[in-house]
């Protein structure tokens, strides 16, 4: 079970299609577009982002992670990598997040050097895969609402579904995703959920202040939390409270 210090309450999904998309840039243009947006997730207070691109080259990968983490201090340690057990052991990012498909949470936990603390989460579809994946640093259920990559209703959970993957997962911290906003957070948690996920809403609004942009939108979701939770999140860069 995860420490509850760790529990990502907020997950940024990383997809540079999209975002090349959003601000109308050349393909060319995606690693500085990519690390101006991951910059802004985690200066509003994100508590991980998740750096999902499959199709993107392992060196080119490892070289963009390792110039991000020089650039953007910290950062290291709030990024995990999707499914590449290798490129987080050698960037030293936090850790990795595991699809259905990966291999399981105890070989990647094998397979990673011990004497430190490493995130792993899984995404899973069903309260059967979350009660397999019970070792996990937290889960990512979905899909719970309409979004574009998943629009599909015979793929989506809805909240109660979500509500079966929570129970499923004993003490397994879940964090939602698919198609959810800001009004959507107050939902989440009265479902049993730890925090929310997503591509499209941590995506910038148009023009060139990426980093801007995303910050302002984290925020915004952030203080839903603070108003649903009753909470108060300190903004992790600089320390102080928005």
């Amino acid at each position: 079970m995860a420490d509850a210090a760790r529990w990502p309450r907020l997950l940024v999904v990383t997809d540079r299609a999209r975002l090349l998309r959003r601000v109308g840039a050349p393909p060319e243009a995606w690693s500085h577009l990519l690390e101006a947006q991951i910059e802004g997730a985690l200066a509003g207070g994100a508590d991980l982002v998740q750096v999902r691109e499959p199709d993107l080259p392992v060196a080119e990968l490892v070289r963009f992670l390792r110039a991000l983490f020089a650039r953007v201090p910290g950062s290291a340690g709030r990024v995990v990598v999707n499914d590449r057990v290798d490129v987080a052991w050698v960037t030293e990012a936090a850790g990795v997040h595991l699809t259905e498909r990966s291999m399981n949470v105890a070989d990647a936990k094998s397979l990673l050097p011990a004497g430190r603390h490493w995130v792993i989460g899984r995404s899973v579809h069903a309260p059967s895969g979350a009660a397999a994946a019970v070792e996990a640093s937290y889960l990512v259920a979905g899909t719970v609402l309409p979004s574009e990559s998943k629009a599909e209703a015979r793929r989506l959970l809805g909240w109660a579904g979500l509500v079966e993957i929570v129970r499923a997962a004993d003490k397994t911290p879940v964090v939602a995703i698919g198609g959810l906003g800001p009004g959507d957070v107050r939902a989440a948690i009265e479902a049993g959920a730890v925090g929310v996920a997503g591509i499209g809403c941590f995506l910038p609004g148009g023009g060139n202040e990426v980093a801007s942009s995303v910050r302002q939108r984290v925020i915004a979701m952030r203080k839903e939390f603070d108003t649903a939770r009753g909470d108060t999140y300190t903004q992790r860069a600089g320390g102080r409270e928005q």
